[in-house]
């Protein structure tokens, strides 16, 4: 075991090891130390594999349930930390903690400039939605997924638990303008993701899908805000077949994400 403390008892709440990363669940917090939290197995898995983790935090519980991957973090070379119930759930913020939190640092990423598939959250402040955009972004082979203009930071908690380890797979960019961020785009479509848009279906039978894109994803409730709909090319929506009022946004991104994967892919074999 890696330790900065002596001795193998359980750490408390009180811990000042504890209190220091219980103050990452604030944003604040996390930009002053450049780290955040992941929770859970598979996050902590993917952190670890990463080489993202620096501290690990489990119950005397989890260290059996889950020995591979404190050996692992061990191995690693992380600070591994036996902790109390009491104090793991102070660090977790799921109703049923799972025995696993990881400090992370911060992910050293760079916009991919010769991207092919890009993903652009704009004023979508839900980290579910987020985290869970940024997970079907993986799945469909995206190159990076950007955080633009009054999004949700990717390392709020609930964000980084819905990625499901996505989160260390692919770039995530961090804040800034989307405007200024899409300039680094400027040899790929830009689709807006929208309502009444032109068919995503069609547009992918007609080989209009089969370029790099970049596709902006605007909050469930308000969708894009004009100023950021009018910098893309064409404004793109998922028909509607049955009886539903619309889509979640996050499955919506993850239809146009994957319609879009799956045009590139047939055009390269």
């Amino acid at each position: 075991m890696i330790a900065d403390e002596p001795g193998t008892d359980a750490l408390t709440a009180r811990s000042s090891r504890v209190v220091a990363a219980r103050k990452l669940q604030r944003r604040r917090a996390r930009d002053k130390a450049g780290q955040f939290l992941a929770e859970g197995p598979q996050a902590v898995r993917e952190a670890i594999a990463a080489g993202a983790a620096v501290d690990l935090f489990h119950t005397l519980d989890a260290d059996v349930r889950h020995t591979e991957l404190v050996d692992a973090a061990t191995a690693a070379g992380v600070y591994v930390h036996p902790v109390t119930d009491d104090a793991l759930a102070s660090l977790a913020e799921t109703v049923t903690p799972q025995g696993l939190v990881a400090v992370c640092k911060f992910l050293d990423q760079r916009l991919p400039e010769e991207a092919k598939l890009v993903a652009v959250l704009d004023g979508i402040t839900d980290p579910g939605n987020a985290g869970t955009i940024l997970r079907a972004a993986d799945a469909a082979g995206a190159d990076c997924v950007v955080f633009g203009t009054d999004s949700v930071d990717p390392y709020n908690g609930k964000c980084v638990r819905a990625s499901a380890g996505s989160l260390f797979h692919l770039p995530v960019i961090r804040g800034g303008d989307t405007a200024e961020l899409l300039d680094v785009f400027d040899h790929a479509q830009i689709l807006a993701a929208s309502t009444g848009g032109a068919d995503l279906f069609e547009l992918a039978a007609n080989g209009e899908l089969n370029g790099p894109t970049v596709w902006l994803f605007g909050s469930e409730a308000h969708g894009l805000a004009g100023s950021t709909a009018a910098l893309a090319h064409r404004k793109v929506g998922v028909p509607i077949w049955g009886e539903a009022e619309s889509l979640n946004l996050a499955v919506a991104a993850g239809v146009c994400l994957y319609a879009s994967a799956s045009s590139q892919r047939r055009l390269r074999s």
